[in-house]
């Protein structure tokens, strides 16, 4: 009994301090600016009195009107047939009743106002509101959106650990957020990065997705966020499923923890409440609240990687065949530390294939005596819960013949490991430049390894549910089956797009000397024709047998794009042709691929084609090329290079740089 009272005057307490902040946010939300509009082209404006004007009109007011403020969520539509109009509402899960009332009406008389379009969203600092022509399920797209404000944040100081902390916070609170129902998908909380200085995180999903979609919809976001703002002090992103949100000072109130609705009702019951017993209230409360919340960090960092293996153990099921057609399959399986130890021999040196920042790749036979290639991450590495989580929730719903496939995948304590199809040729990179004398034109090997790698990028990029931008091609990322067929993996630097989204920009880049696009490697651009511009380095490659990185060092041409460059100016193609080669492929033939190796390297990204057209040119002998400009110039010796690299399933000495300009 006593217990229970205590209980209650704790709740009574956050209660009244609670209410107290809360008058200030009502007194703030009425007039506050939105944090940002998206107006969205749709196939046409309506008009105010027309029939789906009247709806919207009508939705919007049972929005603010109709929403449980109690839950804080509101999902509807109004109206039949091509006039339907679909709207939703979510409030901050740390504000009042009040507050979430007033921002709704705010932010649906706004919307109303500015966007004239059949799609829009609005997000308020407490609250977003957002109206379509269609189901909002019918939106795949995790798009992040960015207001302003995040260019005011100043940089921090000591980013390498900063980013760590905050990887490791986010997903703490995404897991927390995603998969306890009692907190109605929202989580703050806050995590110490020094003696001097505190992060406090916020996210949200609608109510209106399954748990592993919004875990799903989280993690994109904090590749957003990452790309952004993690040299920033704080940071923003929205979408129309999740927000996220981290500052170096607190931002929400702390009294509704993890959206926990029950104490504004105690918070209307105490309204009444006198000054002295307010302050006296307030004290207490706040020495109650320190006490509880530091218990509970302690048992939410230890509550995240049980959390983090139930995931694993029940991936999202892989759902996508070769031609980008839905089909229903098996889940991810999940392997048990000691499986996989045994199939490695306990990691033995002699099993080793591979070794980067990353971690190490080994060999493994199953009881079965099926091969795998076991990709074993290193406890140091920056790759964290949110790379890894990033790559087993990419591979797992991607399937296609020049895809390396994921086997499954595991976590125990510090370990980290995903198993992969063995790949006994191992890599492109060991074939092109070591064992020279066992790949040729003959039987075509050359040529469909570089239709394969083809292939697989334009799955990537098009016909893929997911849009997804490799950052990372290269020799050393292309691996062999025992037939030759090119197969793409490690999915780490993967970037996932919307459906309308074509281009992102990053702050980190990664990627390899000699293989990425200038845009990307100068200036953080990247889009698929930044993949492209890796492509053309790799065919170029392909075709003349000599490496791009180092090319300068013989006294051809500063680089290998420039050496093709000159040559095919001068009508001397066949001189780039690796000598091996003489005799035993088309001439018309390599004389084409060059032609496309060097489309696809010009300077210009609107320049270079995209990888459906790579696809028919290649495949096509009386399609019409274009002329080719120049290529782009190396950017490799005028920047700094800091090794964080990555390795590959069966692949030896794969090497990721991070790259920044002068």
């Amino acid at each position: 009994m006593r217990s229970h009272k205590r209980k209650i005057d704790k709740d009574a307490l956050s209660a009244i301090i609670f209410l107290v902040v809360s008058l200030f946010m009502i007194s703030t939300s009425v007039h506050a600016e939105p944090n940002f509009i998206s107006c969205d082209v749709s196939p046409t404006n309506y008009t105010q009195n027309s029939p789906f004007g009247n709806n919207l009109k009508s939705l919007l007011e049972s929005l603010w009107s109709n929403t449980p403020l109690s839950q804080g969520f509101n999902s509807t539509v109004f109206g039949n047939n091509t006039d339907q109009v679909y709207g939703k509402a979510l409030c901050r899960g740390d504000v009042t009743p009040e507050v979430c009332r007033d921002c709704i009406q705010n932010a649906s008389q706004e919307i109303m106002t500015v966007c004239p379009t059949q799609n829009a969203i609005i997000w308020h600092e407490f609250c977003q509101v957002q109206f379509s022509y269609r189901p909002f399920s019918s939106w795949d797209a995790f798009t992040g959106m960015f207001p302003e404000s995040n260019k005011d944040e100043k940089n921090i100081s000591g980013r390498d650990g900063f980013v760590v902390a905050l990887k490791d916070f986010m997903n703490t609170l995404s897991d927390q957020a995603a998969f306890n129902p009692s907190n109605l998908m929202f989580a703050t909380g806050k995590t110490k990065i020094s003696t001097n200085e505190t992060v406090y995180g916020l996210v949200q999903c609608t109510r209106d997705i399954s748990q592993s979609d919004c875990r799903l919809c989280l993690n994109f976001e904090f590749v957003e966020l990452d790309g952004c703002c993690d040299y920033r002090q704080g940071g923003t992103v929205f979408s129309r499923f999740c927000n996220m949100r981290f500052q170096l000072y607190q931002f929400y109130n702390e009294t509704t923890v993890n959206g926990d609705r029950k104490k504004i009702k105690v918070a209307i019951l105490v309204a009444g409440a006198t000054t002295s017993v307010l302050v006296v209230g307030l004290a207490a409360g706040c020495c109650v609240i320190w006490l509880l919340r530091s218990n509970r960090t302690r048992k939410d960092e230890e509550k995240s990687r049980s959390t983090l293996l139930h995931q694993l153990a029940n991936p999202p099921s892989v759902d996508i065949n070769q031609e980008g057609e839905f089909v229903s399959s098996q889940e991810l399986p999940f392997m048990e530390l000691a499986t996989i130890m045994a199939a490695t021999d306990n990691f033995s040196d002699s099993n080793k294939l591979g070794q980067g920042g990353f971690g190490t790749v080994y060999k493994g036979v199953l009881s079965d005596g099926k091969e795998i290639a076991v990709k074993r991450l290193s406890r140091k590495s920056w790759q964290g819960l949110e790379e890894f989580m990033n790559e087993v929730i990419v591979i797992a719903k991607l399937q296609h013949r020049n895809l390396v496939r994921l086997l499954g995948c595991g976590i125990q304590g510090e370990e980290k490991l995903l198993i992969y199809e063995y790949m006994p040729n191992k890599s492109l990179d060991l074939f092109l430049f070591e064992n020279r004398q066992n790949i040729t034109w003959r039987k075509c090997v050359r040529f469909n390894i570089i239709r394969g790698i083809a292939r697989g990028l334009l799955y990537l990029h098009e016909d893929s549910r997911l849009k997804i931008i490799y950052r990372d091609l290269k020799p050393n990322n292309v691996l062999l089956d025992q037939e030759m067929v090119a197969k793409i993996p490690d999915f780490g630097m993967a970037r996932i797009f919307g459906e309308d989204q074509n281009t992102a920009n990053t702050k980190r880049v990664v990627g390899t000397y000699g293989y990425m696009a200038p845009e990307y490697a100068m200036g953080g651009l990247f889009s698929m024709k930044s993949d492209v511009f890796s492509f053309g380095v790799i065919l170029l490659e392909i075709i003349s047998g000599k490496r791009n990185s180092g090319f300068y060092l013989t006294k051809h041409a500063p680089t290998l794009l420039a050496y093709a460059w000159r040559l095919w100016n001068e009508g001397k193609e066949l001189e780039f042709l690796d000598p091996l080669l003489a005799g035993s492929c088309p001439v018309t033939e390599v004389v084409r691929c060059i032609h496309i190796g060097l489309l696809c390297v010009q300077e210009d990204p609107a320049d270079r084609p995209n990888m459906s057209s790579v696809v028919v040119l290649l495949g096509s002998e009386s399609a019409t090329l274009p002329q080719p400009r120049q290529p782009a110039v190396s950017v490799g010796r005028i920047a700094h290079m800091k090794s964080s690299s990555t390795t590959d399933p069966s692949a030896n000495q794969d090497t990721i740089s991070s790259i920044s300009p002068r």
